[in-house]
């Protein structure tokens, strides 16, 4: 993972270390997330009562008062809580409460009925929020001492939010968190986290300042706590952007919402496939910012309705079911408001496909000026898959009339990125700040009115392709055919994968081999 900007990663690797021998490796985030989550709440909590407490004793206050049962009944009141994006928290659940006990033989019981007392709260303030925080450690192996010792590490004041107000802290820890429990995953990280240079380099991309944002395959959030942030460097206000998102996974869908929590986002969430149930048929967004999964297979096609409003067409003619790749690039656009821009994380293969249900989509998407840009990635961008990727930036915003965008009808804008990037350990490959700029700003100098005359074709690197010339090429997409630096076929497969096919197919054919040495030595026999 690329160095973050906290200075504390050995103190919080430590925490999840707790956990070993009595937790599996990929469920440390199941323990370790909801803590941080609760001490967050706990934190903001007593914020908020230290500033209502000054307000009741501040005579230039309209909440002044000497009467002491009416500064007592204010500050019991959930609602004034509620209206400072926060909640109170009883005693007996508080972040305080579980560090005084964390040397009890009861520890888990304690952290469980925490967890009972603030669910409680949660689901009143919003039913979506039902089950969040699961009765966890008393059915666990972990022993009283491990489980007391993430409360007191996660107690160091370096961690406390109360301490360092202006900094994130416990969001930051959550994002590291993320991250580090990803690449112990491995492959199974997959369905919860997007590297933060991918995410941000998207976010840069396109500029989501207000509006509606919305991921059908959201995860544990990154999409949005990246825009969040684009939002906050940009001196935006985030009650100016609603969120929407749909995750399958329950379990990835609590981390999702515990992260979205943890930033006071105004958001709506909800459990389901979003290829199969979509749940939110009617919802048209500003902007669609998606890592779907790749290349999924057996996804039953055949359960959409003939006639589902998302399809550019006949179901057998726009879909297969050995592929959703391009079922998700119809659903996003579906999802895209009259003005609304996409851009999605999405297989290498998606750019030169020619399965039938595939391809026909792809040219659809041509033929109708559905793509803005596509930029090919560099490898080794995941921890959790070997398979290429690239970005599809899709627009309904190509006609120039919002006054902010030149019209791009006819033009594709191809960015081939795949020589960026540095490796951050010998398995990963990340973005630098610069190498962000410099694709997000290629890309707005081609779209911009104001920066258009800066923009400027580069051989190996950039080029934007008219409709045609994208036709010439069998509607393939693969940008270094265009930019001058012919790139060879892409190839979908893991290397793991690859290479066990390919000692297969030689084992086969040193057997086919030494069954024709033995006839043709037979043969010899016979003259």
């Amino acid at each position: 993972m690329a160095k973050t900007d906290i200075d504390f990663e050995k103190e919080l690797w430590d925490a999840a270390n707790e956990l070993r021998g009595a937790v599996s490796e990929n469920n440390y985030k199941n323990y370790i997330l909801p803590l941080v989550f609760v001490k967050h709440l706990s934190e903001r909590y007593e914020v908020i009562k230290e500033e209502i407490q000054g307000l009741l004793n501040d005579p230039e206050s309209d909440y002044y008062t000497q009467d002491d049962s009416e500064k007592q009944y204010v500050l019991e009141d959930q609602d004034e809580y509620r209206s400072r994006n926060t909640f109170k928290i009883p005693h007996t659940a508080s972040w305080d409460y579980l560090k005084d006990n964390a040397e009890q033989d009861n520890i888990k019981v304690i952290i469980d009925d925490a967890f009972d007392q603030i669910q409680d709260i949660l689901v009143d303030y919003n039913p979506q929020l039902q089950n969040l925080l699961p009765r966890i450690f008393v059915k666990s192996e972990l022993s009283p001492k491990q489980a007391g010792g993430i409360i007191n590490l996660l107690s160091h004041p370096k961690f406390s939010e109360k301490e360092n107000p202006e900094s994130d802290v416990l969001g930051r820890i959550y994002e590291y968190y993320i991250g580090r429990f990803a690449m112990a995953e491995g492959a199974g990280a997959g369905q919860f986290f997007t590297p933060g240079s991918i995410v941000r380099l998207l976010v840069e991309m396109l500029e989501p300042y207000e509006g509606r944002i919305f991921d059908p395959a959201c995860g544990s959030g990154g999409m949005f706590v990246q825009s969040l942030k684009f939002i906050q460097e940009h001196g935006g206000n985030k009650k100016d952007i609603a969120i929407y998102g749909q995750e399958m996974t329950a379990q990835t869908l609590r981390l999702c919402l515990m992260n979205l929590l943890l930033r006071d986002l105004s958001f709506d969430v909800r459990l389901g496939n979003s290829l199969l149930n979509d749940q939110f048929p009617d919802l048209e967004a500003d902007y669609i910012i998606a890592n779907p999964p790749f290349n999924v297979s057996s996804w039953h096609a055949e359960d959409l309705p003939e006639n589902d409003s998302r399809l550019f067409g006949p179901r057998d003619t726009f879909t297969t079911n050995s592929n959703a790749n391009y079922m998700w690039m119809q659903t996003f656009w579906s999802h895209l408001s009259d003005t609304g821009t996409a851009g999605i994380v999405m297989a290498n293969g998606a750019m030169t496909t020619s399965s039938k249900g595939e391809k026909n989509v792809r040219e659809h998407m041509v033929d109708n000026n559905m793509i803005d840009a596509i930029v090919r990635l560099p490898d080794k961008l995941f921890l959790t898959t070997g398979i290429p990727a690239c970005l599809f930036i899709l627009s309904k915003n190509r006609d120039g009339n919002d006054g902010v965008h030149r019209e791009r009808k006819d033009e594709i804008l191809f960015i081939d990125a795949a020589k960026l990037g540095k490796m951050a350990s010998r398995k990963l490959r990340v973005f630098e700040d610069k190498e962000i700029d410099q694709i997000a700003e290629t890309y707005h100098q081609w779209r911009n009115k104001k920066n258009n005359k800066k923009y400027k074709d580069i051989e190996g690197f950039c080029k934007s392709a008219t409709l045609e010339e994208v036709r010439k090429q069998d509607y393939k997409l693969t940008p270094g055919i265009y930019v001058g630096v012919e790139a060879a076929e892409e190839d979908d497969e893991p290397f793991d994968e690859k290479m066990a096919r390919l000692q297969k197919t030689l084992m086969e054919q040193f057997k086919k081999g030494d069954e024709l040495k033995e006839k043709i030595k037979e043969d010899f026999g016979k003259v």
